[in-house]
């Protein structure tokens, strides 16, 4: 079982680090800025060469593969007893809000925006983090 796992998320990929640095996953999410929608128009049809997909299927397309991605990331926090979640921009709060609709937000000990870390450094980060943690309960 996972006792403590850190983790740095955007919404490009997600880097969890398992007890120590030798133990560390990257999963990707498939998310693009370039998201390729067929049906609907702005006022064109879809065989127009001008044809773009409508605003709210980008979005929904979105939203369908960040809730698979954040999914995936939940898979991989199940069971630790200690979370802390490092990233740049508002993955981080998006996945701690579905923790909490998943009743595991007992779980996490830390959030912070911390920008992109080698493997290495992100280690040493969340090491640091948790023994800082582990000396404020003492």
């Amino acid at each position: 079982m996972k006792e403590e796992v850190g983790l740095w998320i955007d919404h490009k990929k997600a880097v969890f680090i398992f007890g120590d640095e030798n133990n560390i996953l990257t999963l990707k999410s498939n998310l693009t800025k370039n998201i390729h929608l067929t049906g609907g128009a702005r006022g064109k049809t879809a065989y127009s060469a001008n044809y773009f997909p409508a605003d709210d299927q980008i979005d929904r397309r979105s939203n369908e593969y960040l809730n698979k991605y954040y999914s995936d990331v939940i898979t991989h926090l199940r069971g630790a007893k200690s979370i802390i979640i490092l990233g740049p921009g508002e993955a981080k709060l998006e996945l701690e809000k579905r923790l909490s609709q998943e009743g595991l937000k007992n779980s996490v000990l830390s959030v912070a925006t911390v920008d992109k870390l080698t493997d290495r450094q992100l280690a040493s980060k969340v090491k640091k983090m948790f023994n800082e943690a582990r000396a404020t309960i003492q």
